[in-house]
Parts: C-alpha cells; structure tokens; sequence
C-alpha cells in the first residue's frame, strides 16, 4: 500500500475497480484545514483522464510495474505493433494506450509499462522528444511578422504542429512529445 506522499508522476494504482497512472501531482498545504493531493489520473484501460483529489494520508493500492524498452514497428488500424528489443517478441497495443500516437515513427524506440502480476502491457511512454521531418508548410512571408508567429506544419507521421515562419519542406525539427509542440530545427 503507498500513501498520498508517495504519489509521482508515472505511479500506477488501483482506483475506482480501474488501473490510472498519475500523470500530474500536486501537494496543497491550505493555511486552514488539512492538507490534501490534487491529481490527474489517466486510466491505462480506456484512456480517460479525471481529476481527482486525495486527503493528506489517503492509503492508495499500488501497481506493481516494470519498463521495458520496445521498438515500434507498424500500425494497423487501431492497434500499433511492438517488437521487444532484447527477446524479438512481438506486442499489439489499443490507441488508448499510447499518450500521442500521432508523433510516433517506425522503429521509434519506446518504453511500455509492464503490470509485473499478469505481464499484461499498461501502457507506452514515448521517449520526452522526438525528431521528425517537415513534409508540407506554406513558405513564411517575410514582414508579416509582430512577435513569434507561427504556421501550422504537417510531418512526416501525419501529425499537425505549428511551427516558426523560417521552418520550409524537408527541415527537420525537435518536438517535445508531452505537449505535441515545437522545440528547435535540428541542424543535420
């Protein structure tokens, strides 16, 4: 059993007859009342996210997890393939269990969340940024610029992200998979 001081980012427990990962934390300390834990739990069964809030000292029942590092190999419909890189066993995943599908590149290395009792996949964390070629944006317009602006970029998995005006076709850049956002133009 762990309590309200264990809980981390990453955690998985049982909550509400379902297994959640803690995806954000927060410790309050009010200057009246006793202190409590605001939490954003995302369930790794259905991929639903709540907001739950935990009284100071709250037992909660802990996952028993472990990592294991897997490479990305295709998706097929709904369901993304996986190859174990140590014993070349092969997994299939729901989209639920992926936090952003959309940024994943074949032969991506990843690591998924094990549940130890029943070796049952809970769910995927991508690597904290990825490196993705631009395939289509307008050109950036020289002047029509205030502060920073953006334009909306496609990549080459698909996915939308708006992107600086001096960024063209072919540039490859950084991407921060948490927030699905632009980090910096990689130079090669």
């Amino acid at each position: 059993m762990a309590s309200t001081s264990d809980i981390k980012k990453g955690l998985c427990i049982v909550f509400n007859n379902d297994t959640y990962k803690v995806i954000e934390f927060l410790h309050v300390k009010p200057g009246k009342g006793p202190a409590f834990v605001r939490t954003k739990l995302r369930s790794l069964t259905t991929g639903k996210i709540l907001d739950n809030t935990f009284s100071a000292g709250h037992k909660l029942e802990e996952v028993r997890v472990e990592t294991r590092k897997y490479q990305y190999l295709y998706p097929e419909g709904d369901t993304y393939h996986f190859m174990n890189t140590d014993d070349y066993n092969q997994i299939t995943l729901q989209r639920e269990a992926l936090d952003t599908p959309e940024l994943l590149k074949e032969g991506e290395i990843v690591t998924i969340i094990i549940r130890t009792s029943d070796e049952f996949p809970l769910a995927v964390e991508m690597p904290s940024h990825v490196y993705l070629e631009v395939t289509h944006t307008e050109p950036g317009v020289k002047g029509n610029t205030a502060t920073n602006a953006t334009k909306p970029a496609t990549i080459e998995t698909g996915a939308k992200v708006n992107v600086p005006l001096f960024i063209n076709e072919g540039d490859k850049i950084k991407i921060d998979t948490e927030k699905g956002t632009y980090v910096e133009r990689v130079k090669e």
